[in-house]
């Protein structure tokens, strides 16, 4: 490649380049930087009426059944707003999703055998979480079974049992309970006879109410109407980043809650009720894969799965001060949707990894999932490079800002990277169009969940989303795919000037979202504060790229009792998890070295089952 560079011109060069990087991606944008106008970033305030109680209630009657009114809410939240775009026209092709493929070897999985995964941590660690580990050791050392551990769980986790229900159980909604002790009772002998399958057997797991299970309903948070066809039809087959858990042993203890449909960051939900934030309970655990959030920082399960359309598998663990590594698109499985992608959310960076290598394994028959070649950690010494975009930085609140400034200063002090500038196209226009898409996909599911009346399953505000979404214009939806390849197109010439570089941000731009009176009735609706939240998570859907959030430190809350966790969001080019993950541990010991902290309700799971099994 060296000596082509030398012979070729300057303009020639990217070509050269790009042509190259064609032969290590399948479906590569080819890489282009945006132009200069489209690179300027003007933020502007947005004024959707933020809506709770009976207000909520009586607009999202009227929207229902006002077409005026739908469409009206729909200009009013400016997704007309991407199509004129600067630099937008004829010209610039439009991508309907980011399926870039890194082309290469698919296996064999990487060892879950390795030291850190393997080794929990020390005892007298501060702020220390029950990890993968630590279940394994628990079993080997034979202090407790994996039926110990169910059988201690249960109680905490079940939604069927009145009014014995125990106050974590909100962080789930359905366990089908005589399953769940079979499986632990067999896991139970396997580890009897010497025949564990390794050191996931026995590790209880949970699974978001949206991803599939075999004999749960997928409920996406809506209340369960059996007048509903759709209510009726439990899963044929459980999804391959959870089937392939069950595989190793993990053991699936329930279906866990979630911000209905996906279809905001808060987690509130007025129908299956709200999970908590035991960091702080005044403050929601963030959406949508709230139970995740909840269940994780209690201490209920040590792994996750989850869904993230525009952070759901980030923003939650960065309320809950946990981990969570939204995968490249199709990295575990391929669906029908051009932003949405399922993944692991984790207490600890061992146990994300030891989830993302057991899912991500190939599916022979997912054409789109096992195109993806093996993700591998970078060479020893690799260049580590932290690419800021300071104007877009600069909208996170001072509390979160100054959190990470600390881990910036860390990471290029302590773990030898290195910060460039950079800059990324469209975040304003491209903010929109991702949120109008993500609208359009879901008013999409809704007419194919119950064509007869697509609004009746749903709560006010889902309503009010879902009915302004189906005014989706043709062309507008075409002009999110512009806005999409350019953005795509930028980042694969940036990934040309800085190979290996991470594009780093806080996860959210504020630390916590408040629960407003009001809200547990009927739910909240809040356009401009959840617009403000996706400030960050939002790029890595629309371009399909890997992306992790660490806890990075934490503020004081403004109400409640407790403090509030801050992320750390790393994104890295497609394909990029293990290099991701690399750069979570580098975080994890910056959260060591200022203080790790658990809520002050933690559950020590493991503590109870080793009661049990005594």
């Amino acid at each position: 490649m060296v000596d082509e560079v030398v012979r070729l011109g300057s303009a020639q060069v990217s070509e050269a380049i790009t042509a190259q990087m064609g032969d290590k991606f399948a479906n590569y944008p080819g890489a282009k930087e945006a132009p200069a106008a489209a690179l300027e970033y003007h933020h502007e305030e947005d004024h959707n009426p933020p809506l709770r109680g009976w207000p909520l209630v009586i607009a999202s009657t009227l929207l229902s059944n006002s077409s005026v009114l739908q469409k009206w809410l729909w200009n009013n939240a400016k997704f007309g707003q991407p199509k004129h775009a600067p630099g937008l026209d004829s010209s610039v092709p439009w991508r309907v999703k980011p399926d870039v493929a890194p082309l290469g070897e698919t296996g064999p999985m990487l060892s879950l055998e390795e030291g850190y995964l393997v080794t929990p941590k020390s005892a007298d660690c501060k702020g220390r979480f029950n990890s993968i580990a630590d279940y394994h050791e628990l079993y080997k050392s034979g202090q407790a079974t994996p039926l110990d551990v169910v059988e201690a769980l249960l109680p905490l986790i079940r939604r069927d049992v009145g009014d014995e229900e125990s106050k974590y159980a909100v962080a789930f909604i359905e366990s089908n309970v005589d399953e769940v002790l079979q499986h632990a009772r067999e896991s139970t002998e396997r580890w009897k006879e010497g025949k564990q399958l390794g050191i996931l057997d026995g590790v209880p797991f949970g699974v978001k109410a949206d991803t599939e299970v075999k004999g749960y309903v997928s409920t996406m948070g809506m209340k369960v109407d059996k007048t509903v066809a759709y209510f009726n039809k439990p899963e044929p087959e459980t999804c391959w980043p959870a089937l392939k858990m069950q595989e190793q042993g993990a053991i699936m203890v329930g279906k866990m809650n979630q911000h209905e449909i996906g279809m905001d960051t808060t987690g509130c939900n007025p129908v299956t009720g709200t999970a908590t934030n035991w960091y702080n309970t005044r403050y929601f655990p963030g959406g949508s894969s709230s139970g995740a959030g909840s269940g994780l920082c209690a201490g209920l399960v040590p792994v996750a799965i989850g869904t993230d359309a525009g952070g759901s598998m980030r923003i939650p663990p960065a309320f809950c001060g946990v981990y969570g590594l939204k995968p490249t698109f199709n990295r575990t499985c391929s669906r029908a949707t051009s932003m949405c992608v399922v993944g692991p959310m984790t207490s600890t960076v061992a146990d994300l990894t030891i989830a993302y290598r057991v899912m991500s394994q190939p599916n022979p028959s997912d054409p789109g999932q096992n195109l993806l070649c093996l993700s591998v950690p970078p060479s020893p010494g690799s260049k580590k490079t932290l690419g800021i975009c300071r104007t877009w930085i600069a909208r996170a609140d001072p509390d979160v800002l100054k959190v990470f400034s600390s881990c910036v200063e860390y990471l290029t002090t302590v773990k030898g990277y290195t910060a460039v500038d950079i800059s990324l196209p469209y975040l304003r226009e491209g903010q929109l169009a991702h949120a109008a898409t993500c609208l359009t996909e879901a008013a999409t599911e809704a007419f194919a969940r119950n064509p007869s009346n697509y609004l009746a399953p749903l709560n006010h505000a889902s309503r009010m989303l879902v009915s302004a979404a189906t005014h989706t214009p043709a062309t507008d939806y075409l002009s999110y795919g512009q806005i999409r390849h350019v953005i795509m197109a930028h980042l694969a010439w940036l990934w040309e000037q800085h190979p290996d570089m991470i594009v780093l941000t806080p996860t959210t731009p504020i630390a916590g979202w408040k629960i407003c009176d009001g809200d547990e009735a009927y739910g909240c609706s809040d356009g401009n504060l959840s617009i403000k939240n996706m400030t960050f998570a939002w790029v890595a859907n629309t371009s399909g790229c890997p992306a992790v959030t660490c806890p990075g430190g934490y503020v004081e809350a403004e109400q409640g009792e407790g403090v509030l966790p801050v992320g750390v969001m790393g994104m890295g080019e497609w394909g990029a998890e293990e290099q991701l993950l690399g750069f979570a541990r580098d975080v994890e010991g910056f959260l060591e070295v200022e203080g790790r902290r658990r809520p002050k309700e933690w559950v020590d799971v493991v503590g109870l089952a080793r009661g049990k099994g005594e």
